[in-house]
């Protein structure tokens, strides 16, 4: 009874969080793609937070890129945590050539939440927007979110903005395996997440905070390595609003190695588990409310993944000690998922090409991919589950990332 219970939710749970996908990502379109942006009523000074990292290799690129920005009024404020190559000294070689641009030049690596702390200490604007550095926003990002926080029709409450990270590295077919999953899945979940009421993850690389609803929250958790996760949560439980901004394009680079994109998954994977130990007094008070499914998303994620797992080894221990295999069942199923994640692939593709003309001919190579994903996914969660018995880290410092083939 119980593995035939396993059995139904394994197979259904990806198909119906597909069809909620594809649904919420419509209804977002049409309630709000549809209509015209938000007009830019006033231009409040921004500070673009970027903080470095060993990243000699791109971050004159990034400040280049953010220099071209259209709007009137920002600054630049690159952040150097403790890099052991020569990223400072690029960055002090460009202060003369972008007015605009201001640095801080830390000697200890203390992670990223730490340097964003920082820059925000350092920044003049009340709003500010955080820009991994080996990214940038398109000239035209900034016009898309400030008006969230500007507009005269319930601005007030709005605490964050992420917008729409493109990867602009798609050479390899691992990078158009992450253009194929950040458009046909991550911005399908973003845009049903703001349907629900609620984003719960702000991207990393691209987002906007307003900065007296990060000190109200107290800032990024300095001792988590997903701070983006992180900060999402506790703007949420202060009734923050957070919204999804699809017009606000960053360019970056993602990884285009095996083990560079699992440990970045793997990174994720833990920064959700900490999220859920840390944040699990949610269902203690009823005001938070439209929290709860989300919370409850992530642990039936993790559950389809143990699940999925079990039953696995269970099929391979029938074929190998008893020498068959009902396979036809599985067979039918795994079909059936199949058409639903590749009509999702082309519902996602559809929403999102007014953003990438070339977006379907780079992901027609990855069309299995949403399908795939769950199992990916699943591999991810099982390996990193043993990290959340691990010794915590006082300061939750980072490497040097797989950036892509340039």
């Amino acid at each position: 009874m119980l593995l035939r219970l396993m059995e139904i939710f394994v197979f259904w749970y990806p198909a119906i969080m597909s069809v909620m996908w594809m649904v919420g990502g419509v209804m977002f379109y049409i309630t709000n793609e549809k209509k015209k942006p938000i007009p830019l009523y006033e231009t409040p000074m921004v500070s673009i937070l970027v903080p470095c990292f060993n990243e000699a290799e791109t971050i004159e690129k990034t400040v280049e890129e953010l220099s071209k920005i259209r709007y009137p009024n920002y600054e630049i404020i690159a952040i150097n945590d403790g890099s052991s190559d020569n990223t400072s000294e690029i960055v002090l070689s460009l202060l003369p050539k972008y007015e605009n641009l201001r640095f801080i030049d830390l000697k200890e690596n203390n992670g990223k939440a730490n340097a964003l702390y920082l820059g925000l200490l350092a920044s003049k604007g009340e709003i500010l927007v955080g820009v991994d550095s080996d990214s940038y926003l398109t000239p035209d990002a900034l016009n898309y979110m400030v008006p969230h926080f500007t507009t005269p029709f319930n601005s007030e409450r709005v605490g964050a903005v992420t917008g729409n990270p493109r990867v602009r590295n798609r050479n390899s077919l691992l990078a158009k395996l992450q253009l194929c999953e950040y458009a046909s899945i991550i911005s399908l979940i973003k845009r049903t997440q703001r349907i629900w009421g609620k984003v719960m993850t702000v991207s990393g690389v691209v987002v906007a905070f307003r900065k007296r609803a990060l000190m109200d929250c107290r800032l990024w958790d300095r001792d988590m390595i997903t701070e983006d996760i992180g900060v999402t949560w506790k703007l949420e439980k202060k009734f923050w609003d957070v919204r999804y901004e699809p017009r606000a394009l960053c360019m970056m680079l993602v990884p285009e190695t095996i083990k560079g994109l699992y440990n970045q998954r793997k990174r994720w994977t833990k920064g959700g588990m900490e999220i859920l130990r840390r944040h699990g007094n949610i269902f203690k008070s009823w005001k938070t409310r439209r929290m709860f499914t989300i919370y409850l998303e992530q642990l039936l994620t993790i559950l389809w993944a143990i699940c999925w797992l079990i039953l696995t080894i269970i099929l391979v221990i029938g074929l190998i000690f008893n020498g068959t295999w009902d396979a036809l069942p599985y067979i039918w199923k795994s079909l059936f998922l199949s058409l639903v994640c590749l009509i999702q692939f082309f519902v996602a593709m559809a929403l999102d090409r007014k953003y990438d003309n070339e977006l379907m001919k780079n992901a027609i190579a990855a069309i299995w991919y949403p399908f795939c994903y769950w199992y990916i996914n699943a591999i991810v969660v099982i390996c990193s589950l043993p990290l959340l018995l691990g010794k915590k880290k006082k300061l939750a410092t980072w490497e040097s990332p797989d950036r892509g083939l340039q």
